[in-house]
């Protein structure tokens, strides 16, 4: 994982508006790395991030548990003044800020982090797991509740049934139910990470809710 020095020096340079956004995210997504390329995982981290203050100030939660108990082994919270405006598609120039903060806490780092969010699953190929990843260096996968982009099949009730989400006939990510009979998430590759070991570590970190275990603490945390 990356220190805090090169955060500080991304974070003196980060973008505030979309013009500047969109050169990042076209500059950056080659980073991306779409295969496995992780080690051994014994912690999964959590990241969501909630506003105060009428949206002025932007709240990131981070929460380690243990894998594969799924046991709480650390947890973190941001808060930083919002610096960039909420547009659809640029949503991680809005919350990577505090949530960059709040990993720097961290005494615990994680071996792989579920945000709630895209990953290849935007329109340039580059949503929050991504960007997250690709600053970190840590394997990232997205798993977001709504869909942005892509079409998809009719998905079966029974959980752990998917179907790929395609844009442009590409592959960009996976329709996952992790519970018979509520609605889907949406799985994406972050970094160092393939989506079928990301579909899996999702299913894994999933117990009795829709959300994993992760994203659902970090939410609760974020928002609290």
């Amino acid at each position: 994982m990356r220190r805090a020095s090169s955060y500080k020096q991304c974070l003196r340079d980060w973008p505030t508006d979309v013009r500047a956004a969109r050169a990042v995210q076209e500059s950056l997504r080659y980073q991306v790395i779409r295969e496995d390329a992780l080690g051994a995982v014994h912690t999964l981290a959590g990241v969501d991030v909630g506003f105060e203050d009428g949206g002025r100030i932007t709240r990131a939660a981070v929460v380690v548990l243990d894998f594969p108990g799924l046991g709480l082994r650390d947890q973190a919270v941001s808060r930083c003044p919002t610096g960039f405006p909420y547009i659809p598609g640029y949503l991680s120039f809005r919350e990577l800020p505090a949530v960059l903060r709040a990993l720097e806490q961290l005494v615990t780092l994680p071996d792989l982090l579920l945000c709630d969010g895209q990953g290849l699953a935007h329109p340039r190929r580059f949503g929050l797991a991504c960007h997250l990843g690709v600053l970190t260096d840590l394997p990232c996968i997205g798993v977001a509740k709504s869909r942005l982009i892509g079409t998809h099949a009719a998905l079966p009730a029974e959980k752990g049934c998917r179907v790929p989400l395609q844009d442009k006939g590409e592959v960009i990510g996976a329709v996952l139910r992790t519970r018979s009979n509520v609605s889907p998430v949406y799985v994406s590759i972050g970094h160092r990470i393939s989506l079928e070991t990301a579909i899996d570590y999702v299913l894994r970190a999933t117990t009795r809710y829709r959300l994993p275990e992760t994203t659902r603490r970090a939410h609760r945390l974020a928002s609290g």
